[in-house]
């Protein structure tokens, strides 16, 4: 497959979500053009990820639906989420800072701060329901090895909960990973690697969750993680039993892209009007909402408006619009 045809099968791919995205979202902040636009340009700026995006498109549908699902953002200045590329598809990351942000946002707690241990730090844990105290070196070349994390979150009512982990308990729970055995089996790129402090922070912020007031967005969250994420930080004695794992939700297939050879375990019971077949060489509906979003956001003059507009020959923002003039309006667009 040539490069012109991938970024067109990456495109249509994810701008085909936009009915499902906002049919899942928990959070009218997250917006579907803005999160189109980082989703493409993380893809199809790796050769490796459009490769993989490309041979199975399913995963790319997944990581997306999931951003709108979760209430999470793929923004690089926020640094809360990531797609990366796991297990021959394309998968949804979610950081340590953007677990703690659902934590803050769904009003769970009003802040948390994790943080590592080294062995020349200075920690005493003054009790869980207070915060503890931390005395460090920061700018110290070399803090010695690493004893374990805690986090400190403070709750609506001015109280504060304090979890520790030792890193021999953090190491217990990496090795019951499915990406550190298969670090370890193939000596691929793994997160407990490449990443090692995120993933320690990442840890007692999960399991410190386990006693916060309890947030759906954020339950979703870590239990995405532990699955998708292959990362295998369950707690599996804490877990509830009716823990319930986010919907799958498929949108309908395009005719050129193949049906996916397995269903998700969890069905949409929720009518999915089918639209009516779109004129061959068209935009699709989920690129009208792109464009829709775009003007919006960009608040241009009636006069510019119509002026971009004609510049093209375009008369209607619908799906009469080509692929050819969505493409060079996209450009114009993105430039302003």
């Amino acid at each position: 497959m040539s490069e012109p045809n991938q970024y067109q099968l990456i495109e249509q791919t994810i701008f085909d979500l936009a009915p499902a995205f906002e049919r899942v979202a928990v959070d009218n902040t997250i917006n579907f053009a803005r999160e189109a636009e980082f989703a493409i340009q993380v893809v199809c700026g790796s050769d490796y990820m459009r490769e993989i995006a490309c041979k199975n498109p399913q995963s790319l549908r997944d990581a997306v639906t999931n951003i709108s699902a979760i209430g999470i953002s793929l923004n690089p200045a926020k640094k809360q989420a990531y797609l990366v590329p796991r297990k021959g598809g394309i998968t949804l990351m979610i950081s340590y800072m953007g677990l703690l942000d659902l934590a803050i946002q769904t009003g769970s707690i009003l802040w948390g701060q994790a943080e590592i241990v080294y062995a020349s730090d200075t920690f005493e844990l003054n009790g869980y329901d207070k915060a503890p105290t931390h005395k460090r070196q920061p700018f110290a070349k070399d803090r010695g090895e690493i004893l374990g994390a805690y986090v400190v979150a403070k709750t609506i009512d001015g109280d504060y909960l304090t979890t520790t982990m030792t890193i021999a308990e953090i190491f217990e729970i990496r090795d019951r990973s499915d990406a550190w055995k298969q670090f370890l089996a193939k000596k691929t790129k793994c997160p407990w690697v490449t990443d090692e402090t995120e993933m320690l922070k990442k840890t007692v912020i999960k399991r410190a969750s386990k006693t916060w007031p309890r947030s759906e967005r954020l339950d979703k969250a870590v239990h995405h993680l532990n699955t998708d994420g292959g990362e295998g930080i369950t707690f599996a004695e804490e877990v509830p039993t009716d823990e319930t794992p986010i919907e799958a939700v498929q949108p309908p297939q395009r005719k050129s892209q193949p049906k996916p050879d397995s269903t998700p375990d969890v069905e949409d019971a929720r009518e999915v009007v089918q639209p009516e077949p779109e004129p061959e060489g068209c935009i699709n509906a989920g690129q009208v909402k792109y464009l829709l979003q775009k003007f919006k956001a960009l608040d241009l003059s009636d006069t510019a408006f119509d002026e971009l507009l004609t510049k093209h020959d375009i008369k209607h923002v619908d799906t009469t619009i080509t692929l050819v003039q969505f493409d060079a309006l996209k450009k114009d667009l993105l430039a302003l």
